[in-house]
């Protein structure tokens, strides 16, 4: 998710930050920074914790009442939080001191792990407990996403980025496949309890390792949560950067990952066996880590914003080519391959994601970051279940490869006028003083 060097708050809509183009940063350097190594060593953590529990749960759910529908409703419930009230609980990010909020994050999610892998524990206890569980992540996510920004400056920001989206990536290409034989070995209950125990050292790591801050100051004075919440989206919707930024985001996320949504009858229809559906999806993640290296570590920091209009591009042409190649070619080893490798190229122009968080960051003041976030995450979980929806609804009527071409035209149309705004509104930042008092939207 959207996680830039801190700017000044004092900065308006309609100005330009002041100074010389930042230095490459290494990824050595960024290490070097105290603070970013349990921010990132804790995301690890978390991450290969979260991807057995998940499977896990749903090895448990299935074992006990051979339902495939409540079997898939377990990783349904851990998008829910995100789409019920993302931005709401985002805002204690800015309320609450960043390094509190993720430790309570940790030990509450640590504590709620034990309950759920109490054995014979009943399954509507389980799925309320999974649910709980899933609160936590806004909250957490905003705060470590605005605390990175708070201790990276410069070029070290992009590069930080870089290393923790190819870090999620990697984690889906073999994430799952971990677990899986993992939770073969142990039993359902014995990896949740594995699952808390990563919170466990997660928050100690965390309380060790950060700086302690007070929490973000608004210019306004204390607030209620209600009213933080208003500012957060007067801000947003106020500024035409963060405007464009979010449309760019969502709109490029919702039709380059539509295809998942079919990838079933897709494979189907290349002649190949349910087996090839994890080639296939892997394809993506796998070209998303081979472009993050390539940005992070070729393009000059001053020149990857002007980048993210033909990345973009490159994200949503070649799903487009890919739904033709099904379309037309006939089934065999060689559309799959083909397919498989547009899918992957379609992943190396997602790096458009690293750049665009860093304009993100920019345009956001410090105060405002962790609700900023919240809503940015918040529409990517929204956009990427409406497009998987909306793929399956339409492989109904239409073949797979069909509704895999028409996301990528579609993707392609809708984006343009967003990049146009987008490079019209390029050294633009939030006007945080207008946030805080009556809207101008």
């Amino acid at each position: 998710m959207p996680p830039g060097a801190p700017l000044s708050a004092t900065a308006r809509e309609g100005t330009a930050p002041v100074g010389a183009p930042p230095r490459q940063a290494t990824f050595r350097e960024v290490f070097r920074v105290r603070e970013f190594r349990p921010l990132f060593g804790t995301f690890l953590l978390s991450t290969a914790g979260d991807e057995l529990a998940r499977v896990a749960l749903t090895v448990l759910v299935y074992q006990r009442t051979a339902s495939p529908l409540l079997s898939s409703l377990t990783f349904a419930i851990g998008h829910l939080p995100w789409l019920l009230g993302g931005p709401v609980l985002s805002a204690f990010a800015d309320r609450l001191p960043r390094h509190r909020v993720l430790i309570a994050a940790d030990v509450t999610r640590a504590a709620l792990l034990g309950l759920m892998a109490l054995p014979g524990t009943p399954l509507p206890v389980l799925l309320a407990l999974l649910f709980l569980v899933s609160l936590c992540a806004p909250p957490f996510e905003s705060a470590r996403s605005a605390l990175m920004a708070d201790v990276l400056d410069d070029d070290r920001y992009a590069v930080a980025t870089s290393l923790t989206n190819i870090t999620l990536q990697l984690a889906q290409v073999v994430g799952f496949l971990a677990a899986g034989a993992l939770v073969a070995v142990l039993s359902p209950s014995a990896a949740l309890l594995i699952d808390g125990v990563t919170f466990v050292v997660s928050a100690i790591w965390l309380a060790r390792g950060l700086q302690r801050r007070p929490a973000p100051t608004s210019e306004s004075g204390p607030t209620s949560v209600w009213q933080d919440i208003g500012d957060g989206l007067r801000l947003i919707g106020g500024s035409r950067r963060l405007l464009s930024i979010m449309g760019v985001l969502w709109v490029a996320t919702m039709f380059t990952t539509a295809s998942e949504g079919v990838a079933a009858p897709l494979v189907e229809e290349l002649g190949n066996r349910a087996t090839a559906i994890g080639i296939l999806l892997a394809a993506h993640p796998l070209g998303v880590t081979v472009g993050g290296l390539v940005v992070a570590r070729l393009v000059p920091p001053d020149r990857r914003e002007g980048w993210v209009a033909p990345l973009v591009v490159l994200s949503l042409a070649p799903v487009l080519a890919a739904g033709l190649v099904a379309l037309l070619a006939a089934p065999g080893e060689l559309a799959f391959a083909l397919v498989v490798g547009l899918l992957f190229l379609s992943g190396i122009g997602a790096s458009w994601l690293i750049p665009l968080n860093v304009s993100f960051v920019q345009a956001v003041p410090a105060a405002f970051r962790g609700r900023a976030f919240g809503v940015a995450v918040s529409g990517i979980y929204g956009v990427q279940a409406v497009g998987a929806f909306a793929a399956g609804l339409g492989a109904e009527r239409a073949s797979a490869g069909a509704v895999v071409a028409v996301a990528g035209a579609l993707g392609l149309l809708l984006v343009a006028p967003m990049l146009v705004a987008f490079r019209r509104t390029r050294g633009h930042m939030a006007d945080a003083g207008a946030a805080e008092g009556p809207s101008r939207a």
